[in-house]
């Protein structure tokens, strides 16, 4: 909570502020149009911080969006020789730009990735755009979600670190001025969205992916012990 002022993250103070003193300032110097044009920019601004209460699903496995917008990719895609599935969602400049953690977990890996600065709604912009990658241990797995930053969108800001444990839909950071978020997941987890939804940070489940059970665990231990007492059998003279 202490990145929110009053339903809106500081950085809406930092970057609105000023604009708006430069317009009362040109209204008093009867600068009538340059005063209109930098409230309506101070306007802008603040709702672009905005950064509004949301409602956070408890199902059990549930994968919430890590911001609003809409989806414009889900496609198969490997992640460091693992098959899952990635999904990716487009930031209009009118959306909701505070970003969230799509599930609950440690963050064991944190990496920031300088590179271009294509639209957002570009394929390749999950590849070449800047970006923050985050690698999220959950109670199912480990799973990544990006933050990148877009044609208008030129800087990608965290407020979590490596180790930090993070609950469900709680914010993580923002990127400033549309953009894109990305989550990858395992192919166990099933998908829950289409291309065209729209969705919301934090409350949108954009998939379901339930933790390992302590049986499906023991059965794990259970196999891996019998593998380690087999006894090679050899061909028979």
């Amino acid at each position: 909570m202490r990145y929110i002022l009053w339903g809106m993250v500081k950085e809406g103070y930092y970057f609105g502020l000023p604009l708006l003193v430069l317009g009362g300032a040109a209204y008093l110097a009867q600068w009538t149009i340059v005063a209109v044009v930098l409230v309506c920019l101070a306007l802008f601004v603040f709702s672009f911080f905005r950064d509004p209460e949301r409602v956070i699903p408890d199902a059990p496995g549930a994968i919430v969006s890590p911001g609003d917008g809409r989806v414009v990719v889900v496609t198969d895609e490997e992640d460091a020789g693992r098959p899952g599935k990635r999904i990716s969602i487009f930031l209009a400049v009118w959306n909701v730009h505070v970003n969230r953690a799509p599930a609950a977990g440690v963050i064991t890996r944190m990496e920031y990735r300088p590179g271009k600065f294509l639209a957002a709604m570009r394929e390749r912009a999950s590849m070449e755009n800047e970006q923050n990658v985050f690698t999220l241990s959950t109670d199912a797995g480990e799973m990544v979600f990006k933050q990148i930053a877009g044609l208008i969108a030129r800087r990608v800001v965290s407020w979590k670190q490596e180790g930090e444990r993070v609950a469900r839909g709680e914010r993580i950071g923002l990127v400033r001025f549309g953009s894109r978020v990305d989550v990858w997941v395992p192919k166990d987890a099933e998908i829950l969205v289409k291309l065209g939804d729209n969705v919301k940070g934090g409350s949108s489940v954009l998939a379901r992916w339930l933790p390992k059970t302590a049986s499906s665990h023991l059965n794990e231990l259970q196999d891996l012990a019998a593998d380690a007492n087999a006894t090679p059998v050899g061909k028979q003279i």
